[in-house]
């Protein structure tokens, strides 16, 4: 959902042309958002690879470091975005102008998925992806903007260690409890007094994985990515940010790996163990990305289709999530015997389910409809337009 123009822009869906020196980080970006399109978009969520869903509350999977990959690239970006403004003398007025817009655009945009077609305001989801990113980015932009590296090391480890006090030391008003399970913890009980239950993810709900709380762990992941990206633009050679990225990936593993012995790996709050796991994933991944790409030099099969999936970002997610809910709110009528079905469901029923196994069906599907974006994307790249905000 961000795109890197010559000075690569934070939350900047945009793009002027990506810097050659910066398309392993679109890439990265592209890999990212394509991983988006196929967990969201499985043919049944009735028949899904336990590797493409999200742990039901501790653990992980790969599909749970998808979206703090993103929170970490927006990170990235945020480094290089305010760092190339500053040194063509933009103000800090100016600066934080420019921050806050792009926050309320990304917001906003969430926003108008929540809900679509109707928009009910008395029961609309508040909080979610695009929202998160957006608030996460004004905050971690805010940090930047104001704060040098020394300073932005000294808010990532307040972060870490604030959130975690207030998660395990804080009892719940009403519980007098500090657990950390499902309807017990700090971060429900506010989500219920600031959001309100109509206004989460669902009703029966008394959390959101987006909530409030646990937006401190998603400024965390920006910070981890701000701090990446400080290596990245260093003056160090490429081979060096690679070692860099791979040792800190390693380090980042090892300690959300042992933290979470007492402070559980749960995605749904953000725990400072799943944010510290997570950019270590992300590190190794992006080591990798930059070791094949800005080293090695390569461009072609299987890196450009996450090039043009990574110059486009938040042009894929926000309009192939509205294809999502369209294709979910059509009804049709089956010919064959008269059922009515929503138009995703008619789809991988006829195309998919009738050939294959349940679960190779609905991956299928995903693969799909990962596949048809490209297409549509391939030809914004081909005629170099790339959407900024």
């Amino acid at each position: 959902m961000i795109d890197v123009a010559t000075a690569p822009a934070a939350v900047d869906s945009t793009a002027v042309r990506p810097s050659p020196r910066l398309q392993s980080l679109d890439v990265f970006r592209g890999l990212t958002i394509a991983a988006m399109l196929l967990v969201n978009n499985p043919g049944s969520w009735s028949y899904v690879y336990p590797p493409l869903e999200h742990v039901p509350w501790d653990g992980w999977t790969p599909t749970d470091l998808v979206f703090p990959f993103f929170l970490f690239i927006v990170g990235i970006t945020t480094t290089f975005s305010i760092g190339g403004m500053v040194e063509r003398g933009a103000s800090d007025r100016e600066l934080f102008r420019k921050l806050l817009i792009r926050s309320v655009i990304i917001f906003v945009l969430g926003l108008a998925l929540q809900g679509f077609p109707d928009y009910e305001l008395r029961t609309i989801r508040v909080p979610g992806v695009l929202q998160r990113i957006a608030l996460c980015y004004l905050i971690g932009a805010a940090i930047v903007l104001w704060t040098g590296v020394r300073g932005q090391v000294v808010a990532l480890v307040a972060l870490l260690v604030g959130y975690w006090v207030l998660m395990t030391r804080v009892p719940v008003p009403g519980l007098g409890s500090t657990a950390l399970a499902p309807d017990l913890n700090l971060s429900n009980w506010l989500d219920l007094k600031l959001i309100g239950r109509n206004h989460l993810m669902h009703e029966t709900m008394t959390w959101d994985p987006e909530g409030t709380l646990s937006t401190l762990g998603g400024v965390a992941s920006v910070m981890c990515g701000v701090l990446a990206g400080h290596w990245i633009r260093s003056s160090r050679v490429i081979s060096a940010k690679v070692i860099g990225l791979g040792v800190a990936g390693v380090a980042g593993v090892a300690l959300g790996s042992v933290w979470g012995w007492t402070y559980p790996i749960i995605k749904n709050l953000w725990t400072g163990s799943f944010v510290l796991l997570s950019a270590g994933m992300a590190c190794l991944v992006l080591a990798g990305v930059y070791w094949l790409v800005d080293v090695k030099g390569y461009r072609g099969w299987p890196v450009k289709p996450f090039l043009v999936f990574g110059t486009n970002a938040i042009t894929a997610y926000w309009l192939s999530s509205l294809m999502g809910i369209v294709l979910n709110w059509i009804v049709i009528t089956s010919p064959e015997d008269g059922e009515s079905l929503v138009l995703q469901t008619y789809i991988y029923e006829i195309f998919y389910a009738r050939w294959l196994s349940p679960e190779n069906a609905s991956l299928a599907y995903a693969i799909s409809f990962v596949l048809l974006w490209l297409a549509l994307l391939s030809v914004l790249y081909r005629r170099r337009i790339f959407i900024r905000i």
